[in-house]
């Protein structure tokens, strides 16, 4: 890996990082009063496993960019795969504000079934350019997915 190489990763890293840190920062506070005083579908896990998994997201979405980035040479479909993960990006880093912050619970539904047509579209668009890419996104899908169940779950019990 070249130096370019490597700043290129740290880059994805830490612009994926940064919008964990930023969605953390809206959800902590409300972690021990509002979240805990919601019903919460059946299915919910205990707070401590959100950030160990989103971390873990985080980097392999960061990884994915970085193969798109510095890996995949341009392409439509790279070109394609990239909006797409900006899109998806913008989407994620707006959901903890919403949800956690304003206690939008109906619109972080909203905001978040966006997300998981956008995730779709980032896989299917990164699939053409970059397999590799692609899958590293899929377990974000699945949990987004889970996600998404959590959300509709809180916005019918509350």
């Amino acid at each position: 890996m070249t130096a370019k190489s490597a700043g290129r990763l740290i880059l994805c890293l830490l612009l994926c990082l940064a919008v964990g840190v930023v969605g953390s920062l809206a959800t902590r506070p409300e972690i021990p009063v509002w979240y805990a005083a919601l019903a919460k579908p059946w299915w919910t896990p205990p707070p401590v496993v959100f950030p160990i998994a989103w971390t873990f997201l985080y980097v392999l979405m960061a990884i994915s960019l970085w193969r798109l980035s510095d890996r995949t040479p341009p392409s439509p479909a790279r070109s394609s795969a990239i909006i797409w993960f900006w899109i998806q990006l913008v989407l994620n880093a707006a959901w903890s504000p919403v949800f956690f912050g304003w206690h939008g619970t109906r619109t972080a539904l909203v905001i978040i079934i966006a997300l998981l047509i956008a995730i779709a579209m980032t896989i299917m668009s990164a699939s053409r350019a970059d397999k590799t890419a692609a899958w590293l996104l899929a377990p974000y899908l699945i949990w987004v997915a889970y996600a998404t169940t959590l959300n509709a779950g809180v916005v019918a019990m509350n």
